[in-house]
């Protein structure tokens, strides 16, 4: 099977290029190769190396600097999704593609659900609205799978800056009033995986729009008091951690108070169990760098 993915160097793609290594044929494209705002190339790419499966995992994820370059995050994260599916579906193979919690604006008191109204308060949220719309305006099989507060141990991250910042630090104040779920790169990669080999072995269950997040909630001070408890216990130094309300940290992009997805469908529908968020950073920081 040749799966071609999308995104080289992001977190999800790092993880996944070894989630699926051990595919008959796994073909990489990352910006250097495919240039996700220009249409004309996305098709050429696609239709010359006819994939069995196609896995969007680039986007544009700055969502601060979303907020002043909207037309390259909604060619990025709205315009190309669209054309992919639309080249999926003329090839008669499934899309999967990654979407985010910042398409809801944070006001509901629980968990949101697939069924939900989105209602996205940023660039970055409204782009990748736009993608999934797009994808199911065309149909065909596909999974957009929606997830959130997305970690690793490369690139750009919570974990990393907040590993650099209290050990840097005397004390650091970190935004207690957001709520959701913390998700390892890691994680994504591997209930991918295993959503592809159901698909491979004619288990595959219904196509569609799903939740994937770890299990369970925290806000980012809480996050923060975890990954500091795990420095102290390897002997190196953390900052006091303050708890500060959101208005205190102002930032481009308004994001949402409640980032809490219900993962139920997934796990019923395709039988995928997800581990808890705390479990999952201890896998990531005891993982191969």
């Amino acid at each position: 099977m040749k799966i071609l993915l999308l995104g080289q160097h992001g977190q999800v793609s790092r993880e996944l290029q070894l989630s699926l290594r051990g595919h008959d044929q796994l073909i990489v494209r990352g910006r250097e190769h495919l240039d996700l705002a220009n249409p004309e190339q996305i098709r050429q790419q696609v239709r010359a190396l006819q994939p069995d499966l196609l896995i969007n995992a680039a986007a544009h994820t700055a969502v601060d600097q979303a907020e002043s370059e909207p037309e390259l995050a909604f060619a990025i994260n709205a315009t190309a999704p669209g054309i992919l599916a639309e080249e999926a579906a003329a090839l008669g193979v499934p899309l999967l593609h990654y979407s985010t919690d910042y398409v809801f604006d944070g006001s509901k008191a629980a968990p949101y659900s697939e069924d939900d109204q989105p209602n996205p308060l940023s660039v970055y949220g409204r782009s990748k609205l736009a993608g999934e719309q797009a994808i199911q305006a065309v149909g065909g099989d596909h999974l957009i799978l929606r997830t959130s507060w997305v970690y690793s141990l490369h690139g750009r991250n919570f974990l990393l800056t907040m590993q650099r910042l209290l050990q840097e630090r005397d004390s650091l104040n970190v935004v207690a009033d957001q709520i959701g779920a913390p998700t390892w790169a890691g994680s994504i990669a591997s209930t991918t995986a295993q959503l592809v080999q159901h698909w491979r072995d004619g288990r595959a269950g219904p196509w569609g729009l799903y939740h994937l997040t770890a299990q369970g909630e925290i806000s980012w001070f809480g996050f923060a008091s975890a990954i500091a408890e795990q420095l102290r216990a390897q002997g190196k130094p953390a900052a006091q951690l303050q708890t500060i309300p959101t208005s205190a940290y102002p930032t481009p992009a308004q994001r949402p108070l409640n980032s809490r997805l219900d993962c139920t469908r997934l796990q019923r529908d395709w039988t995928i169990q997800l581990p808890d968020w705390h479990s999952a950073l201890l896998d990531c920081l005891h993982s191969p760098r």
